[in-house]
């Protein structure tokens, strides 16, 4: 199977990319600068045609259809749009909107777009494409107990839901979309502190997105296989 990793330079999307490398699949990685992309190098060294790396910065739309034509007629079995932001945008009284725009244009917007760009191979795909969207509990209306983080929680609650209408308007092609929550994991995002590592958050997500199906989609998966209120 094929599978479209975006951010895929570090973190969880670089763990994604190696997981799925070790047993035996092939992965279209994107990074904004893969020049500097030094761990996406060696893996490629070690698995050769495995593994495509390509330039994508979904802030950009030019990037962003440079990269669909780059893809030319393959084949995607699995997208998994990874990359996103998270900045703070101030507490109450004090927000940056240009934050919040910032936020909605990666986490949202960019996130839509390249998938639509990307139906074409999506729809190539023999049994049928999964879309898997990168999400966050901070996103779950139902699961906010603290408040303020406007620009992050916003831009995924508005991802929950594009991923909501993917799901539903792809149905009949036998797509599946679906969210899930990667947990607080161990990365430049999620801090030293955080409670589970790359590995473990990314094998836990394999599992789920391996068993997903048409009843998986249009939902919010956490990472260790529960289902998470919008």
């Amino acid at each position: 199977m094929t599978y479209l990793v975006t951010g895929a330079n570090r973190g969880i999307g670089l763990e994604f990319t190696r997981e799925l490398l070790k047993r035996g699949e092939s992965v279209v990685a994107t990074a904004r600068n893969p020049e500097s992309a030094e761990d996406l190098k060696t893996l490629q060294n070690e698995y050769g045609e495995h593994l495509a790396i390509f330039a994508l910065d979904i802030a950009d739309v030019a990037s962003m259809e440079d990269f669909a034509k780059e893809l030319g007629d393959r084949a995607i079995d699995v997208l998994i749009n990874n990359a996103g932001i998270l900045e703070r945008c101030g507490a109450l009284g004090e927000i940056d909107y240009e934050v919040i725009e910032r936020s909605f244009q990666v986490n949202t917007i960019g996130t839509l777009r390249l998938t639509e760009l990307l139906l074409p191979a999506l729809r190539r795909a023999k049994d049928g494409a999964k879309i898997v969207n990168l999400s966050s509990k901070m996103g779950s209306i139902a699961e906010n107990s603290s408040g303020g983080s406007y620009a992050y929680r916003a831009s995924k609650a508005a991802l929950n839901m594009v991923t909501r209408s993917l799901a539903l308007d792809l149905a009949d092609e036998g797509i599946i979309a679906f969210v899930v929550h990667p947990g607080w994991v161990q990365t430049r995002m999620g801090g030293p502190n955080a409670l589970i590592d790359t590995e473990t958050s990314v094998t836990s997500l394999l599992d789920v997105i391996d068993k997903a199906d048409a009843s998986t989609s249009g939902s919010f998966q956490e990472w260790n296989g529960n289902t998470i209120a919008w």
